[in-house]
């Protein structure tokens, strides 16, 4: 039995976990830089304790539409490492570390979207919900290429 954290995050209504390991930062991303040409998955740039960090829109990634703007919700970001880079991906809500033993395990339901399927592990089942293991380097790969580089 081999055992496993994860710390799970919502992006719009899907419960979306990430090992622990692979986890920087939790962070509310502040004074974002737009950055021109790029596509709609790059929120942007910003400076995360003298780093700069390319900010992904998740929900764009994952083909969700915009979440509304909105005074009382914030956003946030978690903060990992791509290719040697820093990233922060945009996401709706941070949630709990749960322990999962990695038998429970499955692979991804064949009605599982397929954007949704390729930045995933495989899901657990939870509590009449499911929780997706995202697959950090597919969901990281190919962001925003062909954007700004390509019209250069």
């Amino acid at each position: 039995m081999s055992i496993r954290e994860y710390v799970t995050f919502r992006i719009g209504e899907q419960l979306f976990g990430l090992s622990v390991t692979e986890i920087h930062d939790v962070f509310r991303p502040a004074r974002m830089t737009p950055v021109p040409l790029s596509n709609s998955e790059i929120a942007g740039v910003l400076n995360l304790r003298g780093r700069i960090v390319t900010a992904i829109d998740a929900r764009s990634r994952l083909g969700l539409p915009a979440r509304e703007k909105t005074d009382k919700v914030q956003s946030l970001a978690i903060g990992v490492e791509y290719g040697g880079e820093s990233f922060g991906m945009v996401i709706d809500e941070i949630g709990d570390v749960v322990r999962l033993d990695d038998t429970e395990l499955e692979q991804n339901p064949v009605n599982l979207d397929a954007t949704w399927s390729g930045v995933s592990r495989g899901v657990y089942r939870l509590d009449n919900r499911l929780l997706v293991i995202m697959d950090i380097d597919q969901m990281l790969a190919g962001a925003g290429q062909g954007s700004a580089a390509a019209a250069a």
